[in-house]
C-alpha cells in the first residue's frame, strides 16, 4: 500500500485543499489496504486529481495527466513492475541520463533514492494520480494488442471444425490455451467478478460482470467452443468426456502478483456447455469491515453482535452481494488461537490460516445439516454456515446459538426484518427464533461513482421522494451524477460499495416475533430503536460523492 511523507501530508494542509482536522480523520480511517489518498477522495474531501495538483503546485512540479501523453515501454520498463506499484510510480521519458517519473508522492526521498541506484539515472519527479499510475501500468502489461484482435489471431489457428462435443487440447502453445489465458488475465485486469462464456447459434459469446453489471467483451468463432470448453474443464479438475450434466470444479492462478481462484460450473444448454466463473480474489478476503462501507454507526451496531459469547448473526441479501465477505471481515477479527473457529461451506470460496473449513458434498451424504450435527461434537466456540438452506439446517443453527454457540450464516431475504419471518416461515417456533436471533445485516452493493469525471447538480425534489428523502425546495443537496471517462471506461462508476441496515433484536422485537409479527411492523420497531434502512444508507453515501440515486433504485427495494 502507498504510504504518503510527512513532507507531501504538510503540503495538503498548506495547500487549502484539506484542513488539518481533516486529514487526521482520514488517517484515522485508512486501512491497511488503502492509501491516505484514495481515503481522502471517499470521504469526499477531494478528488485524487486535486490531491496531485496541490501536490505540484506545492512541490513546483510538473503535474501530467497520463491519458494525454504516450509513454514508451522500453521507458517504463527501466523500473521493474513490482518497484512501480510498490512505490506508485511509472516511468514515462530519459533525456540525457535522467530518467521523468511520475509518482504520487513526488516527495519521498526514499523512492527516489531507490530509482537512482536501480537505474544508475538522475530521477526528475513529476505529478499523477494513483488511478492514473495504476491504469497505465495495467495498459503496458497487458500491452500488444487488444484482447479481441488476440483472441481472434489465436483462434485463426483452430484449422479443424469441431461440434460441441469439442476436442482435447494440450501444451501451453494450443491455441485454445491462448485464448483461455487471454480471457482469464483480461477478467482479472478489468476486476470482473464472473466470466460467462455462452454458445450461441453461430458463435460464442463472452461477457464479464463487472462492478456487479454483465458487459459484452467478445465473440468468438463457434470453432473454438469444443477446445475451449476442454482447456477449462482440464484446469478446473472436471471430466472432459462428460457434456450432459452440470459440472463444478476450481482452480486458481497468479495475475499481476494477486492471486485470483476461479470457480466454474458448465451447464448444458441447447448450442453446447455453458460456462460460468466466479473470480475470488484470495486477498480481498483480509479485507477489514472498515472498507466495505459501514457507517459508523451500523458498524458499531454489528460489532456489538459478535462480540458476545453466543448467539445468531444473519447476513441476508441476493446472491453476489457480498454476505460472505462481510462474514469474513468479521471471522477475521473473530479469529483467534483461543478459539475454535469451524465453517461449513459449499463451496469453500476463502481458505483462512486458523480457521476448520469443511467442504459440503451433497453426494457424499456431507450436507448442511449432517456436516454441523459432526462439527458440534467438536467443541466449536464459533460456528459459520455458508447458508441456511433448510429447516434441518435452520434448526440446528438456532440450537447451537442457544447452547452457547456464536452462529453466523447467510439467508436469502430482501431485507433485515425479513430473514425473521423466513425462519418462521422455515417452522422454526417463533420462541426459538426470539432467543436465539441477535442480529440481521441486510446488504446491497451499489456501484460507486468515478470520482475522476463525477459532476455536481442538486437533483428534482421528486427524485429525492423516489428513495423515500423528503426535502423542501430550498434545502436539496449538492450530490453528483455519472459522467464517463477513460478511467472507468465511459460507464461514470470505477468498483462498489455497501449498502447495509443492521437490525438487532430488542425485547420488543423479540415480542413481535413471538406474537408472528409481519416484517413490515417489525421494520418499523427497529428503525424506531435506530435502525438505518439500506436506502437511508444508500442517501448518506449519496451525500458523501460516493454512488447515484439511479444505483440506490438499482440495488435496492
Amino acid at each position: 500500500m502507498l504510504r504518503i511523507s510527512r513532507r507531501f501530508e504538510r503540503v495538503l494542509t498548506e495547500s487549502s485543499l484539506i484542513t488539518a482536522a481533516q486529514l487526521a480523520e482520514a488517517k484515522e480511517g485508512q486501512s491497511a489496504k488503502k492509501s491516505l489518498i484514495k481515503t481522502i477522495a471517499e470521504l469526499g474531501f477531494a478528488s485524487e486529481k486535486d490531491v496531485a495538483q496541490a501536490a505540484a503546485k506545492g512541490l513546483d512540479l510538473e503535474y501530467v495527466d497520463l491519458d494525454d501523453i504516450e509513454i514508451d515501454p522500453l521507458v517504463a520498463s527501466l523500473i521493474p513492475d513490482e518497484t512501480s506499484r510498490r512505490h506508485t510510480l511509472i516511468a514515462v521519458g530519459a533525456e540525457n541520463g535522467t530518467l521523468r517519473v511520475a509518482m504520487v508522492d513526488p516527495a519521498n526521498i526514499f523512492a527516489i533514492d531507490d530509482l537512482r541506484m536501480l537505474t544508475g539515472k538522475e530521477i526528475e519527479p513529476i505529478v499523477s494520480t494513483e488511478m492514473d499510475i495504476l491504469a497505465a501500468l495495467d495498459r503496458l502489461t497487458n500491452a500488444g494488442g487488444s484482447l479481441a484482435e488476440m483472441v481472434e489471431t489465436a483462434a485463426g489457428d483452430v484449422e479443424f471444425d469441431s461440434d460441441e462435443d469439442g476436442e482435447d487440447t494440450s501444451g501451453d502453445e494450443a491455441p485454445a490455451v491462448k485464448v483461455v489465458n487471454l480471457i482469464l488475465t483480461q477478467a482479472v485486469s478489468e476486476r470482473a467478478s464472473d466470466i460467462f462464456v455462452e454458445p450461441q447459434e453461430t458463435d460464442l459469446r463472452v461477457r464479464f460482470r463487472i462492478d456487479g453489471v454483465l458487459k459484452e467483451i467478445m465473440h468468438i468463432p463457434r470453432k473454438m467452443l469444443g477446445p475451449m470448453t476442454s482447456r477449462l474443464k482440464i484446469m478446473s479438475g472436471l471430466d472432459i468426456a462428460e457434456r450432459r450434466v452440470p459440472q463444478d470444479g476450481r482452480f486458481g492462478i497468479v495475475s499481476n502478483g494477486h492471486v485470483v481462484d476461479f470457480r466454474v460450473a458448465t451447464l448444458p444448454t441447447v448450442y453446447g456447455e455453458d460456462v460460468v466463473l466466479r473470480l475470488l480474489r484470495k486477498d480481498s478476503i483480509g479485507i477489514e469491515l472498515n472498507d466495505l462501507g459501514f457507517s459508523p454507526s451500523a458498524l458499531t451496531r454489528f460489532r456489538s453482535s459478535f462480540n458476545k459469547p453466543y448467539g445468531a448473526i444473519l447476513v441476508t441479501g441476493p446472491t453476489g452481494s457480498g454476505k460472505t465477505t462481510t462474514l469474513y471481515g468479521a471471522l477475521h477479527i473473530l479469529n483467534s488461537p483461543a478459539r475454535n473457529l469451524i465453517t461449513v461451506e459449499d463451496p469453500v470460496e476463502y481458505r483462512v490460516a486458523g480457521i476448520n473449513q469443511v467442504q459440503v458434498n451433497p453426494r457424499a451424504g456431507m450436507t448442511f445439516a449432517a456436516a454441523l450435527r459432526s462439527i458440534l461434537r467438536n467443541d466449536p466456540d464459533i460456528v459459520m454456515i455458508g447458508e441456511i438452506r433448510d429447516t434441518e439446517t435452520a434448526l440446528i443453527a438456532v440450537e447451537s446459538a442457544l447452547t452457547g454457540h456464536l452462529v453466523l450464516s447467510t439467508l436469502h431475504t430482501n431485507s433485515s426484518s425479513g430473514a425473521i419471518t423466513r425462519l418462521i416461515e422455515m417452522d422454526i417456533e417463533p420462541f426459538l427464533v426470539s432467543s436465539a436471533v441477535d442480529c440481521v445485516v441486510a446488504q446491497r452493493l451499489a456501484r460507486r461513482l468515478c470520482t475522476s469525471c463525477r459532476q455536481p447538480y442538486k437533483p428534482s425534489v421528486a427524485a429525492l421522494t423516489e428513495i423515500g428523502v423528503q426535502v423542501e425546495e430550498e434545502d436539496i443537496p449538492q450530490i453528483y451524477k455519472a459522467v464517463g471517462c477513460k478511467k472507468c471506461d465511459d460507464t461514470g462508476y470505477h468498483g462498489r460499495v455497501g449498502l447495509y441496515e443492521v437490525l438487532l433484536v430488542s425485547e420488543s422485537i423479540e415480542r413481535l416475533t413471538v406474537a408472528r409479527a409481519s416484517a413490515d411492523e417489525i421494520e418499523r420497531a427497529a428503525i424506531e430503536e435506530g435502525m438505518v434502512t439500506m436506502r437511508m444508507d444508500g442517501y448518506q453515501k449519496l451525500l458523501g460523492g460516493q454512488t447515484t440515486i439511479e444505483e440506490i433504485l438499482r440495488v435496492t427495494a
